[in-house]
């Protein structure tokens, strides 16, 4: 995980008209307290239930499940990948995709 704090300007356009979301069944004082400890800068949901795994038909019953959505400058899902593989280069650059496509024409990543 720690690739989503080292790679924050390059996959996640440092954060500017644009907000990635890394939603996984961890509880959610679980996921404050790692993420303020390790200077995480985006943004993590917790469902623990899997409601939203569920409702974007990623739930597995597996607690490892992570998903991750873009959202774009207006506000909406620009994109989402299920089941997110944090260990993979491949995951991270097709993130890397999903957040430059969400960018306005002529915006820089």
């Amino acid at each position: 995980m720690e690739a989503y704090r080292d790679q924050y300007a390059t996959l996640f356009n440092n954060g500017k008209k644009v907000v990635v979301i890394g939603i996984s069944t961890d509880a959610d004082t679980t996921q404050a307290n790692w993420a303020r400890d390790s200077g995480f800068p985006v943004v993590f949901a917790s469902d623990p239930d899997q409601a939203v795994a569920k409702a974007y038909g990623s739930a597995d019953g597996k607690a490892d499940t992570r998903n991750v959505f873009v959202v774009g400058p207006d506000g909406k899902i620009a994109a989402r990948i299920m089941k997110f593989n944090v260990l993979s280069a491949d995951a991270y650059a097709e993130l890397g995709k999903a957040v430059t496509a969400t960018l306005p024409a002529g915006s820089s990543h």
